[in-house]
């Protein structure tokens, strides 16, 4: 008896073939343009940057806050600038206090507090019924 040896499909072999040619394509297209590509680097080193930017912008506000809040111990605690802080908090002032008003939107100080309409409405009278 004789024995025969079939030979490989050709077919299969060039499916193979293909197949693998478009695995290492696609590999290829990854490593040149996927996510984490090499034209992509730029922009993730662009954004790497602009987040170390704001977490040292992040930082400094951080550290600022710890500073104003280490002013509030008692061993460094000023009586007069809590009551200045108070009373600037409270719109209240007392009589030896010197008062400047200031323009919120300039932040100058307001030489002349005259307003027109404000003084049209002024009529020098003070009511009678009014109870002290």
């Amino acid at each position: 008896m004789s024995t025969r040896l079939k030979r490989p499909s050709f077919w299969r072999q060039l499916l193979f073939a293909g197949a693998l040619l478009a695995l290492q394509g696609y590999l290829g297209y990854s490593v040149v343009s996927g996510q984490f590509g090499i034209e992509s680097q730029e922009q993730l080193h662009v954004e790497i940057s602009e987040l170390k930017a704001k977490s040292f912008a992040l930082q400094a506000q951080i550290d600022s806050m710890r500073h104003r809040t280490s002013l509030f111990t008692p061993q460094t605690l000023d009586p007069d600038i809590v009551s200045e802080r108070a009373r600037a908090l409270l719109s209240v002032s007392q009589a030896d206090d010197r008062i400047i008003m200031v323009d919120v939107s300039t932040g100058k100080p307001i030489y002349s507090s005259f307003d027109e309409s404000a003084a049209s409405q002024l009529t020098g009278e003070i009511p009678a019924d009014v109870d002290r």
